[in-house]
């Protein structure tokens, strides 16, 4: 029988602070990443920063953005890539992760995990 780790997020009594002032980018960046993510995927997108970056205890890391749209976003992966490149020129190189869930998206724990532990920009 294979051993199971439970993650962090779900351990009881471990609750991540959930306001911008945690994060660990600039305001500015954060307004980019929100607005270029209104601008490719609509008004109605919701935006989470998820991951290391909410986490004050941890050090560089990557930025995990979990993309909420209540339609369905036509040509999923040029929108990504489109967006991703936007990302890439306005706030530098840096590692970005994007996981976009629309209407037509089956739910997925990440999805849950991202909402749950991220922050709402």
């Amino acid at each position: 029988m294979g051993s199971f780790v439970t993650p962090l997020w779900t351990k009881p009594g471990i609750q991540r602070r959930r306001t911008e002032s945690s994060m660990r980018l600039p305001a500015r960046q954060l307004a980019v990443i929100r607005d270029l993510a209104r601008e490719h995927f609509g008004e109605s997108a919701i935006v989470y920063l998820f991951g290391s970056r909410v986490d004050d205890a941890r050090r560089g890391g990557d930025i995990d953005l979990f993309i909420d749209v209540p339609g369905i976003v036509r040509d999923r992966s040029v929108q990504v890539a489109r967006y991703a490149a936007q990302l890439q020129r306005s706030l530098g190189e840096q590692r970005i992760d994007i996981i976009l869930r629309d209407g037509s998206t089956h739910p997925l724990p990440i999805h849950e995990m991202a909402r749950r532990t991220g922050v709402r920009l």
